[in-house]
């Protein structure tokens, strides 16, 4: 197999792994500097992602004053990372929405996402934003392993749904890539995220939105007044507080035992002169693949575009059956025999998904919390269009608007017709905590090579050993703190992963993924007794003169 240029870890902020997505070289500014003293808004946004922005944009526009808390950079978690699709074409497919929401969620599910693509259009253009936004058709075709008759049952549910313009075609259009039958999903979109969401933020600061980067909420207290509470010991005092950080880091247990974890692989390939039509392409294997083609970077007057591929997915610190190598070098086989014109893999990157058991994001107040505390999260694979959905959703919570999208997205929801993959997720936390019981990776730290990391043991403690570069070796507790499970290293990203529910932690140990809002603990010192000295030696006491002898 191909293998691609490596990219550098925490490159422009983007340092939630060792891998470099198709998008972090030309993205703009990102960073922003940390709070300094003590702010008060309207709304304080956790998280510079898509979700966060685009809640802090809406809430801008309609004259809220906002401030934006971000630990790193903008874009510098998931939504860096995303493969970049903008579709109503839902990943769960319309099938499975329908019979888990029923026929009237399925519909608003179709309305809320198409209205996010129209959204995501509109703020471009209007904030006259740079970020290669085009509307392409997609196609859903089949993997062979797959019941012939699912295009046209979820033609069906789709219709049902009021999807327009759904149809079968015989292939998808796109030169040298034979798909056989397919069903055409028209008007949706790709788009370059990070550029995206540079634009957003200065559109955010130009509605005079504050946003700090370098900074990490600590600790959130719902109000009145919310208060917001920083590792640099600022405090921000809100009206309200949006936590948009992929995953709740305010929430012990509220909704992460109704969404799960996913590592999802991506690639991009050049393909010399470009591939022609440009579209989204699905097929319907388990786990799927995905693809689509946007213009390389310094492709000039060659009109070269990059395929980029994505799919291979597996829960995150359980990579099971196959190393994360294998899983690029699997996307690059699939690729290949479908875009035989494709030339060198310049690409290779992973990313974070959360799936919700029922198929849809959780948006809105959060159950564990007060009133004025909402979280966004549960991506589902679909975090451009659900985080641009809790943006126009959130604001008319915020404003107490009637929103029809309200209860669908509910984070407090408990769907029966969904108690099947509840169980089963949760099953498989539970299975996790075996691995307090798993023997050791290696017998000391002298076995661990340089650049990489494992477990050991002491006793009954679990030790994440990392030795880095230079040989010094670095030693954390190997207990998420969480909800304590045991965290696996992760070779390709240079991470600790979290089977339990997804948090990761960077080699020495900070945090990079929540739940988690904190660190692998430091290992407890050990404190070895002082060495005893001696007592003094005191003098002999002069004779007695009137002693009687002895001996």
């Amino acid at each position: 197999m191909t293998k691609p240029e490596e990219g550098t870890a925490d490159r422009g902020g983007h340092g939630t792994g060792r891998s470099r997505s198709a998008w972090t070289a030309a993205s703009g500014e990102t960073e922003r500097r940390p709070i300094e003293s003590d702010e008060r808004a309207d709304a304080c946004v956790i998280g510079a992602g898509i979700a966060g922005l685009s809640t802090a944009y809406a809430l801008a526009s309609a004259g809220r004053s906002v401030v934006v808390l971000e630990a790193r950079a903008i874009g510098a978690g998931e939504t860096g990372r995303t493969t970049a699709h903008l579709a109503s074409a839902i990943d769960d497919r319309y099938v499975e929405i329908e019979r888990v929401h029923g026929r009237e969620g399925a519909r608003l599910a179709a309305a809320s996402h198409a209205a996010a693509i129209e959204e995501i259009e509109r703020v471009a253009r209007a904030e006259g934003i740079d970020c290669d936004l085009e509307r392409v058709d997609g196609y859903l075709f089949l993997d062979p392993g797959t019941p012939a008759d699912l295009l046209d049952r979820e033609l069906e549910a789709a219709g049902r749904a009021g999807v327009a313009g759904v149809e079968r075609v015989e292939r998808a259009p796109v030169p040298g890539c034979d798909t056989g039958p397919a069903l055409r999903f028209p008007r949706q979109g790709q788009i370059h995220p990070l550029r995206f969401l540079v634009g957003l933020a200065r559109a955010v600061e130009r509605a005079g939105g504050r946003i700090y980067g370098g900074t990490r909420a600590t600790r959130v207290e719902g109000g009145p007044p919310a208060l917001v509470e920083t590792d640099g010991l600022a405090v921000v005092r809100a009206n309200a507080v949006v936590v948009a950080t992929n995953t709740p880091v305010i929430d012990r247990l509220a909704v992460h035992t109704k969404q799960a974890a996913y590592r999802s692989y991506a690639i991009a390939l050049r393909v010399p002169g470009g591939a022609g039509r440009r579209a989204l392409l699905w097929d319907t294997a388990e786990p799927y693949h995905y693809a689509r083609l946007h213009a390389a970077p310094g492709a000039g007057a060659t009109g070269d575009d990059w395929l980029i591929v994505g799919g291979e997915d597996h829960k995150t610190g359980k990579p099971e059956g196959a190393s994360p190598e294998a899983r690029w070098d699997r996307l690059e086989t699939w690729a290949r025999r479908r875009f035989p014109a494709a030339a060198a893999v310049e690409r290779r990157w992973s990313g974070q998904v959360l799936e919700t058991v029922d198929g849809l994001a959780y948006i809105g107040r959060n159950p564990a919390d007060a009133p004025n505390v909402y979280i966004a999260t549960g991506d589902s694979g679909m975090g451009l269009t659900h985080g641009t959905i809790a943006g126009l959703l959130i604001r008319d919570l915020i404003a107490g608007v009637e929103n029809p999208w309200a209860r669908l997205y509910d984070p407090a929801r408990v769907n029966v017709r969904a108690a099947g993959r509840w169980a089963r997720e949760n099953l498989d936390v539970a299975a996790s905590y075996g691995r307090w019981l798993a023997p050791a990776e290696v017998a000391s730290a002298d076995e661990v090579p340089p650049g990489e990391g494992a477990i050991l043991r002491r006793g009954l403690r679990p030790i994440a050993v990392f030795r880095d570069e230079t040989g010094r070796v670095h030693e954390r507790s190997a207990v998420c703190p969480h909800l304590g499970c045991i965290v696996r290293w992760n070779g390709a990203e240079k991470s600790w992963d979290c089977p339990c529910h997804g948090s990761r932690f960077d080699p020495i140990g900070r945090v990079l993924n929540g739940p988690a809002n904190g660190g692998l603990p430091p290992l407890p010192e050990v404190r070895r007794p002082a060495p005893r000295r001696p007592a003094p030696r005191r003098p002999a006491p002069p004779p007695d003169p009137g002693a009687r002898p002895t001996g």
